[in-house]
């Protein structure tokens, strides 16, 4: 399943409503360390068939970054039926990644 880029818009309706457990990325296209995670968070997307793999640019969406206390990018928050699960910051390997999912 690609990467889904998530805005205050849809943000409601494909990660809190989402009945599949949620990988959201917090990233911005300045940060060295976001592209560097970029291509395992694509793979774990193509990888992991029961979890939607979302985006937050945080430059654009700064309000969904404050609601989840974004102070550090990247920053992966696991969310399932509305609730954070766990919460990662900086370049993980995919290995850690995909444990962190449970797969």
């Amino acid at each position: 399943m690609a990467v889904m880029h998530i805005t205050k818009s849809n943000f409601e309706t494909e990660v809190m409503q989402s009945e599949k457990l949620v990988l959201v990325d917090f990233w911005a296209a300045w940060c060295g360390p976001c592209q560097m995670l970029l291509p395992i968070i694509d793979e774990v997307a193509e990888e992991a068939g029961n979890v939607k793999v979302c985006k937050v640019n945080v430059d654009e969406e700064p309000e969904l970054a404050a609601q989840y206390n974004v102070m550090t990018i990247p920053t992966l928050v696991l969310i399932k039926n509305g609730a954070v699960l766990k919460t990662t910051t900086g370049v993980r390997p995919k290995t850690e990644i995909l444990k962190m999912l449970n797969i």
